[in-house]
């Protein structure tokens, strides 16, 4: 009996479940880490319909950069802010069109702010132009010359008070998309989707 067990057991061995490969485990691992990657990614550009006024991203287009060029000096210095500056366009441009402005932009979103730095490094104007994560209603504005806007409807009430309370009386307004409510414009680029208002903050205080 004893031979007859010895020889079942050698005439079938346990089968043991193959593990899983080591590439195998690094493509999982890989294919987790981008995913929470983009979901990081994604939640910057999301988060912003969660608040109560939202500033989606939409890059601007070559002809909205042209027509807020067209309101800014050559070879004046002074100081722009571009509130809501996306991927940093209007910036770089506006310190390629004239080399004595400093420009700064305001971005809440981080990868279009870290996305921004590098265009001003690429396009050789780091220097020169400056970008900040910050939050546009707790970022003052007093220091500029001129300021780029590039809002919604809804927040452009809001913004015209923050405008009137902090910008000095020379500062100079460029809207892009949405006018001013209130606000009596200078001058205006029309052009469909791409319209330009243009303010001057001393013919502003006049009328007051």
């Amino acid at each position: 009996m004893d031979i007859l067990n010895e020889n079942v057991s050698k005439a079938s061995p346990k089968t043991s479940k193959p593990g899983m490969s080591i590439g195998g485990k690094v493509l999982i691992a890989a294919t987790g880490g981008v995913g929470l990657g983009l979901s990081i990614v994604c939640a910057s550009f999301v988060a912003p319909a969660f608040r109560r006024i939202c500033l989606p991203y939409v890059p601007a287009t070559t002809e909205q950069i042209q027509n807020v060029l067209s309101f800014l000096p050559r070879n004046t210095g002074g100081k722009l802010l571009d509130i809501g500056s996306g991927d940093g366009r209007i910036v770089v441009a506006a310190a390629q069109h004239n080399k004595a402005l400093k420009t700064d932009g305001v971005e809440l979103n981080p990868w279009l702010v870290y996305y921004s730095r590098l265009a001003a490094l690429r396009n050789g104007v780091s220097k020169q132009a400056s970008f900040f994560r910050r939050d546009l209603w707790k970022f003052n504005i007093k220091d500029y010359n001129y300021v780029v806007i590039f809002g919604v409807e809804q927040m452009m009430q809001d913004l015209e008070h923050k405008l009137i309370a902090e910008c000095p009386h020379d500062a100079q307004i460029i809207a892009c998309r949405f006018p001013l409510p209130n606000m009596e414009h200078v001058k205006i680029i029309e052009d469909g989707v791409n319209t330009v208002w243009f303010y001057k903050m001393d013919k502003i205080n006049e009328n007051s």
